[in-house]
């Protein structure tokens, strides 16, 4: 597949790296050369330096040719352009990033598609949502539903509390039959398990569970679930903005930033929010704003270790919710060892939603979650596919994927050794980085 990135940036940037790894015939285009000689050196694909709505660039990188044209730049208006520049050109698909709101409102979409901009990616919305999930399942650190919830993946950090400590995976299956061990993270390293591997305290554990049987990891976990009521917010970003759309006739939310500006433009766009100008990193502002009292915090400022620093702070008041924002993909596993709960990353969201649109024309039936160093897909099984050619066990898969579960005829159920995959079943898969492309294959 041929696709062309504009915008060498953080998102674009970091789409480009995971799409070469997984052999695809990518093109990055940006105006910074010193941007794309890094990722030149370094990565399977090809740069181009000039402006993305430039009709000679836009020539140059082969756009009447590409089957996917993403427009990654920090400015909504050049990429809008660019994306229609480039369906004029041939494109078969495009992909906006954006960052106001009202573009994704619904009564707008037909305006866009008209443009020739097919999918709109606004990465703070998303974070928002992410957060949102976080909110109401506090319990885990990774929570991605299939099929309206018939398929479940959960993310859980495992303590010495939880009952799996020690356990064999091979034993665990013979005694609990509701749930898979998708894969496990641990020292910063995410493993697909074999049935010797035996669980430690702090890995996290991927769970792929029928939502008839959710409650189960709970016990087996050590862990308990509890009611969000007060949610105090550090820095008043765009996310945060969004958050509070989304929250406010949930929680009672306060925003903290120490820029003044900021505070006087926040209660126009929070109007139910809380704001309070002052430095939530300090530790005289958190007590009188009430820290001991809060069931939730949440670190949005633009630096990952501030944020990863005040989640800390918060767990010694005793908030029992902390969830950071960390930009930095190299920071992620060190955060995810200590004790700050869930971590948020724009860059990985925002390459979850373009997966899905690589995955599969239609949208609705194709979904993929982007972690640090893995993906989670959903594939719909073609007819013929080698996926239905016999049991899972005698399919010779490699031993960087696993096949966690299905949904059938609407119904969720596990896979085991001897499940036959059928034409038409959604199968979830959890594979390493990298490992995307072996997967459409078996689909395809």
């Amino acid at each position: 597949m041929k696709i062309v990135i504009v915008g060498a940036g953080e998102v674009g940037s970091h789409l480009a790296k995971l799409l070469s790894r997984e052999e695809q015939d990518i093109i990055l285009v940006d105006k910074d050369a010193d941007k794309l000689a890094a990722i030149d050196a370094n990565y399977n694909l090809m740069t181009l330096r000039g402006s993305p709505t430039s009709f000679t660039a836009l020539r140059d990188a082969g756009v009447e040719n590409c089957d996917l044209f993403i427009a990654v730049t920090p400015y909504e208006t050049s990429n809008v352009t660019a994306c229609a520049m480039a369906k004029k050109f041939g494109a078969k698909k495009t992909v906006a990033r954006i960052d106001n709101y009202e573009f994704m409102v619904e009564q707008n979409r037909d305006f866009f598609t008209s443009l020739g901009v097919d999918y709109l990616i606004y990465p703070e919305y998303l974070a928002a949502q992410e957060i949102m999930t976080a909110l109401e399942r506090t319990w885990v650190r990774h929570w991605f539903e299939l099929h309206n919830g018939e398929i479940i993946l959960v993310g859980v950090k495992l303590r010495d509390n939880a009952r799996l400590i020690g356990m064999q995976l091979k034993d665990l299956s013979y005694t609990q039959q509701t749930f898979h061990v998708s894969a496990i993270k641990r020292n910063h390293e995410t493993i697909i398990p074999r049935g010797d591997d035996r669980i430690r305290v702090n890995d996290i554990l991927y769970f792929t569970v029928t939502k008839d049987h959710v409650d189960d990891l709970l016990e087996i976990c050590g862990k308990t679930q509890y009611e969000i009521k007060k949610v105090l917010i550090m820095g008043g970003s765009r996310i945060a903005e969004r958050l509070a759309a989304l929250a406010e006739d949930k929680y009672k939310i306060k925003i903290i930033d120490n820029n003044l500006e900021v505070c006087k433009s926040l209660p126009e766009r929070c109007p139910d929010s809380e704001i309070v100008y002052g430095d939530a990193r300090d530790i005289d502002v958190l007590r009188e704003e009430g820290i001991e009292d809060i069931d939730a915090f949440v670190a949005l400022s633009e630096s990952s270790e501030a944020n990863i620093l005040a989640c800390l702070t918060a767990k010694e008041f005793g908030v029992n919710k902390t969830i950071a924002e960390v930009e930095n993909i190299q920071f992620i596993s060190e955060a995810e060892g200590l004790n700050i709960g869930t971590i948020i990353n724009k860059k990985l969201l925002a390459s979850s939603k373009i997966f899905q649109i690589l995955l599969d024309a239609d949208i609705n039936s194709s979904k993929c979650l982007a972690l640090a160093d893995a993906e989670v897909a959903e594939m719909v099984v073609k007819p013929h596919s080698k996926i239905t050619k016999g049991a899972v066990k005698d399919l010779n898969l490699s031993r960087d994927m696993t096949i966690a579960g299905l949904v059938r005829d609407g119904k969720g159920m596990l896979v085991r050794g001897n499940t036959v995959i059928q034409a038409g079943d959604h199968v979830v898969v959890f594979c390493l980085a990298g490992a995307i492309h072996k997967v459409e294959k078996l689909f395809n």
